[in-house]
């Protein structure tokens, strides 16, 4: 915090995330700084001042949204909801020519309908405002200049200001996804999950539209997720801080050199070219290679290297023979990826079976509606009985660790019940989560003909290296040139574009 920060009042915050990835949020709030932190089940409350709040949105990686609670109270009816919302001096906080919309999340007997609390909320804004002023705030459910979230568990209800606006998933950088693209918060969470921060190359050999690779250089190079968002909720806000935020979306202090590389692969030839599209309007093509590429023609790599993959699960991408693609993952990964760590998230149980070795860590995640894991293969040369007689172990201590955090935070959450509880998302973004990817746009398995050829640096280097942003200062003002104060993301997308033209 600078020394403006530290004078700045202190508040409650709160940020919501998927299921699994609270641990992981924690930590990014305790890097940033944060006080009082308190991990709950999809959110994580702490405090902090202005500052903190603008960095929650701008850096935080495992974040789909930051809200900033106005008001805590108890209520059994929706006509005590409604007295306690008018209580509050909407005055503070806008006036009749501000547009807002209310989302509600509800776990209570008393409250069986989400909709009908928002409606309340609503009705006491409005009935507050025509009663002093004899006009009103007109509702707007998309873009509104203040968005309102409603929390009830019980009895227990919290109303909040959304600071986010849209949902922080949606980095910006993403110019077209396949069939069912990952979410980037999931994706930068397994990769965080794996330790992987950029000390030996990264392979992702079904990279569907590219979220994990983009995700995994971000992190590598230490870059803010925040760079390439048009714009936050509390933009608009009345006590919005220009210069603090604008501060804060130039600072490149967390930036660094990644000396490794980022293979992104896919059998689909239009996945790979996909994934190229976004790498290069992220640009990251310095450090992404990418080709269309079968993984029953990987080749161990001659470095050492972590594997992350989100093969299909036979739920929406259904391969002919879904045990058949995953009895081949295994053999690749047990006599060409050697003393290498993979990683690899899926749903079925089957799946992993015919994977055939033996996971030293799993991790429950929600890939949308579907509750997966993420489990780590320890690959040794050899069969995994010899390796335990000599004396070597599949479980580092960090898995260990890992493992007890996750019990102790599953003992705590189930003790604490849904007073915690806050959804994945909500309204129409929450639906959209639903329809996360299930091995990006290809399948592996018998297609008949094959594409293959780089769609990474080699296209980059006709046309597009110039734009590659490898020093500090040339990022910096490569930011200020395309995205200025407005941050105008289309412009830096059109000259992308029209340079693979």
């Amino acid at each position: 915090m600078n020394e403006e920060g530290e004078k700045m009042e202190e508040f409650e915050i709160i940020a919501k995330t998927l299921q699994g990835l609270e641990p992981l949020l924690a930590e990014e709030l305790t890097a940033l700084g944060a006080n009082n932190i308190e991990i709950g089940r999809r959110m994580v409350a702490y405090t902090g001042n202005k500052e903190m709040l603008y960095r929650s949105n701008f850096c935080l990686r495992t974040a789909l949204r930051i809200l900033k609670p106005i008001r805590h109270f108890r209520a059994t009816t929706a006509d005590e909801v409604y007295a306690a919302v008018r209580e509050i001096d909407w005055s503070q906080l806008m006036d009749t020519e501000t547009t807002f919309a209310v989302d509600s999340v509800v776990y209570s007997q008393e409250f069986r309908h989400s909709k009908f609390v928002a409606y309340k909320v609503k009705d006491a804004i409005v009935d507050q405002f025509m009663e002093k002023t004899g006009g009103r705030p007109d509702i707007r459910v998309t873009n509104p200049d203040l968005q309102l979230h409603i929390h009830i568990a019980e009895q227990d209800c919290t109303l909040s200001l959304d600071s986010s606006g849209e949902s922080l998933h949606r980095r910006g950088y993403r110019q077209e996804s396949g069939e069912a693209p990952l979410s980037e918060v999931l994706a930068a969470g397994i990769v965080m999950m794996t330790g992987w921060r950029g000390e030996c190359d990264l392979i992702d050999p079904m990279c569907g539209s590219g979220t994990i690779p983009i995700e995994a250089a971000l992190i590598a190079k230490g870059i803010a997720p925040g760079v390439y968002r048009k714009s936050y909720a509390f933009e608009r806000w009345r006590d919005f801080d220009k210069d603090l935020f604008e501060r804060i979306y130039n600072d490149d202090s967390q930036e660094r050199e990644f000396t490794h590389k980022i293979y992104a692969y896919d059998i689909e030839r239009d996945a790979a070219m996909t994934t190229a599209r976004n790498v290069r309007a992220a640009g990251l093509s310095s450090c992404i290679s990418i080709a269309s590429q079968d993984f029953k023609d990987f080749k161990q790599p001659e470095q050492r290297a972590t594997m992350i993959m989100n093969p299909p699960y036979g739920e929406r991408m259904a391969p002919p023979d879904l045990t058949g693609l995953y009895r081949m993952i295994g053999e690749r990964l047990k006599h060409q990826f050697v003393n290498n760590e993979a990683w690899i998230l899926s749903y079925k149980e089957e799946c992993f079976v015919a994977i055939g070795l033996k996971a030293s860590l799993r991790i429950p995640l929600q890939n949308g509606s579907l509750e997966c894991e993420l489990r780590k293969y320890q690959i040794f040369d050899g069969k995994y009985n010899d390796a335990r007689a000599e004396g070597r172990s599949i479980k580092t201590d960090r898995d260990r660790k890992a493992t007890e955090d996750r019990l102790l935070y599953k003992e705590r959450n189930r003790k604490r019940g849904p007073r915690h509880e806050e959804e994945n998302d909500y309204g129409g973004e929450r639906a959209r989560q639903r329809h996360e990817d299930r091995g990006g746009r290809g399948y592996y398995g018998d297609r008949g003909e094959r594409h293959h050829g780089d769609w990474g640096g080699n296209r980059q280097s006709q046309g597009g290296a110039r734009h590659e942003q490898t020093d500090r200062r040339q990022r910096q003002e490569e930011r200020k040139r395309y995205f200025g104060t407005g941050r105008d993301f289309n412009t830096k997308r059109r000259r992308y574009d029209e340079e693979e033209d």
